[in-house]
């Protein structure tokens, strides 16, 4: 099949190279000139584990190519997937500006009958907007449909080629066969692709998102009663997770999520419940929940230190989450605001987040080419991203190069009588 991806962003970009590496022909547009000339060079603008290989396996094999001409795009496809931004604007709700500009240019350029796509994540009723803004622009038939992503940063090209379901909210049959033979190839294994309306579709995200925030923020809360009364949140969370209603993902305790998807879903679903007169507020105890665990290490600091000014802080960790190079809405930027508000200096290392970080602070911390040089003369080491490398460090070489050996664990990857054991004052979650 012929099909066009606008907007070359993590979720774009994703879309675009799967689609292609199942034969189809795919052209991906966006109207920044240097993001298309850096994908056209064989350069990544994102890190996500397998991404750069499948991009680069389709661009040799002539399926996948960047432009930013929208138009020539739209005329050689007969599926357009609008994957551009939503962010989130003042009042908590999406800013669909860039759907909807992206809607009227693709109703300008249309030239057949086309399946107009909504990958980005959107509100209800986004695809009778969508549609209406296409419809002043064409005497074309066309047809759109709300199909949501589920992916996980990290995760991202096995979540798209093997999904748990394809959702597609559609209202005319036409439409449908177009969009089942597309996605076919991918629900060979089982998979559902699930039919719906519109609204159900576009709600369908939210709710995902925002079900999974809750658990990680209800898991939150109980490992802060588990340090109250002196329980171990890793046996409840083996306890509750073993109940085949509940089940164990998102039961991890930390230091809060971050990323592009659940802080502004759960503030997006909030604002449209809000809109509809209706408060949400076990959501609205969500995001309490998890700004306030975004700074509870830098709390167990200055308790443990008496204050923290003139102390120096190195940081294992700056993602939001493994794998990826994303840092909106990451814990550690919360962390090391407070810290540095607080009078310490910080050093940081995380596998590929350097650059962003860089862009985020400048100088005012110091960020570290290796995870051990991180560690250099500092007071204590707070872990903040649960990067594989830093399961199993030189525990030895630790201790030698801290100035105290002090670890706050956020992501509870160390065992406490482990840590005794090797001469580490040793605090994390709910243990």
């Amino acid at each position: 099949m012929k099909i066009a991806v606008v907007g070359t962003g993590y979720v774009g970009l994703v879309v675009g190279a799967c689609l292609a590496e199942n034969g189809n022909t795919v052209i991906c547009v966006d109207k920044e000139a240097s993001k298309i000339a850096t994908l056209n060079d064989g350069k990544m603008p994102i890190y996500e584990p397998g991404l750069e290989e499948i991009v680069r396996r389709n661009r040799h094999e002539e399926r996948l190519s960047f432009t930013t001409d929208l138009t020539g795009a739209v005329n050689a496809a007969e599926i357009v997937f609008i994957a551009v931004g939503t962010p989130q604007d003042e009042d908590g709700s999406a800013d669909l500006q860039h759907v909807l500009a992206v809607a009227r240019e693709v109703g300008r350029a249309m030239n057949k009958y086309t399946v107009v796509v909504d990958k980005s994540t959107v509100p209800v009723g986004t695809a009778a907007r969508v549609r209406d803004a296409i419809g002043r622009e064409t005497t074309q038939a066309f047809s759109v449909v709300s199909n949501p992503e589920f992916l996980k940063q990290g995760a991202a090209v096995e979540d798209f080629m093997k999904p748990d379901r394809v959702v597609i909210g559609i209202d005319d049959a036409r439409a449908q066969e177009v969009m089942r033979e597309l996605y076919r190839p991918f629900t060979r294994t089982g998979a559902p692709i699930m039919f719906m309306d519109t609204a159900s579709a576009e709600l369908s995200k939210y709710a995902a998102n925002a079900l999974l925030a809750t658990r990680i923020s209800f898991m939150n809360e109980i490992a802060n009663v588990c340090e109250l009364v002196g329980a171990d949140v890793d046996q409840v969370r083996r306890a509750i997770g073993a109940d085949r209603r509940i089940g164990t993902s998102f039961l991890f305790p930390g230091v809060g999520y971050g990323g592009s998807c659940f802080p502004k879903d759960v503030k997006a679903l909030v604002r449209a419940a809000a809109d509809k007169g209706y408060a949400f507020d076990i959501l609205r105890a969500v995001e309490a929940v998890n700004q306030s665990q975004k700074t509870r290490l830098v709390e167990k600091m200055e308790s443990y230190f008496k204050g923290l000014k003139g102390r120096s802080i190195a940081l294992w960790g700056l993602a939001f989450k493994p794998r990826t190079d994303d840092m909106r809405e990451a814990p550690a930027i919360a962390i090391i605001e407070r810290l540095l508000a607080k009078g310490a200096t910080v050093r940081a290392y995380d596998p590929e987040a350097a650059s962003t970080a860089r862009s985020l602070f400048g100088n005012r911390i110091t960020i570290c080419e290796k995870g051990y040089d991180a560690l250099s003369g500092v007071d204590a080491l707070a872990v903040v991203t649960e990067w594989n490398e830093f399961r199993e460090p030189d525990f030895d070489r630790m201790r030698t190069l801290m100035k105290s050996p002090v670890v706050f664990d956020g992501r509870n990857i160390y065992s406490p009588g482990q840590m005794q054991s090797l001469g580490f004052t040793y605090f994390s979650i709910g243990r």
